[in-house]
């Protein structure tokens, strides 16, 4: 239904007009009227009209001028324009204006309804099509923030590399660009993880987030699922990015847990330089998150009853020396590191409290999330840590504790002699079998994974931390490389090389190959040498 609005100083004209037409059968709502455009004024301000009929002749502020004040506060309201004046030059006046419809006066019923049905389908087109053009926008948007998210996510778990991720952040008008970076998961959930909690408290938690962060370094977000997001900081300073990360486990966490009133899945990276540091903190991001949801896990299980020892006994301090010796510490010195950690526990009545269970499970936790976190391949990990909370259940006195520790300590050092020499051969491996095949266009992580017997995403932390290139990047300087060579020793043209090492699609070939040597292949096969372009730029392209 349209708001109609009349103007015009001859009262009969306006009582004919507003009576002589059953408006809401017809379609219109007769809002009001006004006897001049000066008294007018007000009154389309305040009901919006959305059709206008204004006398064009009026004492105080005539039709035109009250048509050119509406058209510029209300550009949406249609005009009609009545005359008794036959003339040209106020016709002239009308159009320049913008009015849609000019008549004279006597205008019938059946003739004003035919206009005003007129314009009113005008209307209607005019707001269809804005509605189109906005729901274009919304889509636009929506595909920008799509493309956005899969480039973040893209560039976190190491499938783009750290050119193709600039271009692309440049055409969605992102700067990535930082000395430094820092990844960290947030998991907002309810405590027993069966209710999930709604939009409005995901969204204040994002906010809270964003306003304490927002303001130390540069921030960039996706949804990873429906309760978690993946957050990216970055800035030039590392020990900025240090504290961002303190700031987050300490303050900003109980913080959130507060306002939501849900527990908060957690998990910080490390801070890592350049852009394809990126892919290893979010690996330790997620690695962190996964232990820290084992250590929860575990409090739970060895809950504490009512008039237990404090948890105090054994304190937090005490758990770094005891790890911070294991990572450099020797068997001659490990009864007295014993010693020292287990004041606490020797007095514990393992029949009656369940704290020391407690304490050692949360113990052997943090050790195996430090043993992970230093040496990367231990993927036995999982499997060994239930044999070690099963055996903690079989503890019956300070002896059997102190047995569990030598254990627990062995492990550890058993961990630490082999990691150096478990990194070299499973690298070794990896980066040979890419070498074999690096023609098959269907090459993945996941293929290179099943060969060194790992799973991909440890391959790929450890490929990145230990060779300083992504799996991509390594794969791609490889067909490169080969391209420069066949280039140089054969005439085969380049969607054919773009067929021998590995890529079906030769356009885009030619734009990698392009972008990593800074030449067209036909520019390289004139004047290149395979030692220029792709040596400088192998760890930055790909």
């Amino acid at each position: 239904m349209k708001k109609v609005m009349l103007v015009d100083d001859e009262i009969v004209i306006r009582e004919n007009i507003r009576d002589s037409i059953d408006w809401e059968r017809e379609g219109f709502v007769y809002c009001s009227d006004a006897s001049d455009g000066e008294l007018a004024l007000p009154i389309i301000e305040s009901v919006k009209p959305d059709i206008l009929i204004t006398d064009i002749k009026m004492p105080f502020c005539n039709g035109l001028e009250l048509s050119a004040i509406v058209r510029k506060k209300l550009p949406d309201t249609k005009i009609i324009i009545l005359s008794g004046h036959d003339e040209f030059e106020y016709a002239r006046s009308a159009l320049r204006l913008g009015i849609e419809e000019y008549c004279l006066k006597p205008v019938s019923a059946a003739g004003l309804i035919g206009i005003l049905k007129n314009v009113s389908a005008k209307i209607d087109a005019e707001r269809e099509e804005k509605e189109r053009l906005a729901t274009l926008h919304r889509a636009g948007q929506n595909r920008l923030e799509l493309t956005r998210e899969r480039l973040l996510a893209d560039i976190c778990t190491g499938m783009i590399t750290t050119a193709e991720a600039m271009d692309a952040a440049a055409s969605l008008g992102l700067n990535l660009a930082a000395r430094c970076y820092l990844v960290f998961i947030t998991d907002v959930r309810s405590a027993d993880r069966r209710d999930e909690p709604d939009s409005s408290v995901l969204e204040q938690a994002e906010l809270i987030i964003r306003e304490r962060l927002s303001g130390i370094a540069q921030m960039y977000d996706y949804k990873r699922s429906r309760t978690e997001r993946v957050w990216i900081a970055r800035h030039d300073a590392p020990d900025v990015l240090e504290r961002v990360a303190a700031s987050i486990q300490q303050d900003l966490k109980a913080e959130l847990e507060a306002v939501a009133e849900h527990s908060l899945g957690l998990g910080v990276g490390s801070v890592r330089e350049r852009l394809q540091g990126v892919h290893a903190s979010f690996l330790d991001a997620d690695e962190d998150k996964h232990w820290r949801r084992l250590a929860i896990s575990a409090r739970s299980r060895w809950s504490l009853q009512q008039g237990e020892m404090s948890l105090e006994s054994t304190t937090n301090q005490e758990r770094q020396k005891y790890i911070e010796f294991l990572k450099v510490g020797t068997p001659a010195e490990l009864d007295s590191i014993i010693e020292m950690f287990g004041q606490g526990l020797r007095k514990n009545d393992w029949r009656s409290h369940l704290y020391g269970y407690y304490a050692l499970s949360d113990l052997t936790i943090e050790v195996f999330q430090t043993a992970k976190r230093i040496y990367r391949n231990l993927d036995d990990a999982g499997a060994v840590l239930q044999q070690f909370q099963q055996a903690i259940g079989e503890i019956a006195c300070w002896k059997d504790a102190v047995s569990y520790l030598t254990r627990l300590s062995e492990q550890f050092w058993q961990w630490r002699s082999g990691a150096a020499d478990r990194y070299a051969q499973m690298l070794e491996q990896a980066r040979d079998y890419i070498q074999r095949h690096y023609a098959e266009d269907r090459l993945s992580l996941q293929d290179v994974a099943d060969h060194v017997c790992v799973s991909a995403s440890h391959l790929s932390k450890v490929f990145s931390q230990e060779t300083g290139q992504t799996f991509i990047e390594f794969l791609t300087s490889t067909r490169i490389r080969r391209a420069m060579e066949l280039l140089q020793t054969t005439n085969d043209r380049s969607y054919e090389i773009a067929h021998r090492v590995g890529y079906n699609d030769a356009h885009y070939f030619s734009n990698l190959f392009k972008k990593v040597t800074g030449m067209t292949t036909k520019e390289f096969r004139k004047q290149g040498r395979l030692d220029t372009g792709v040596a400088a730029k192998e760890g930055v392209s790909g």
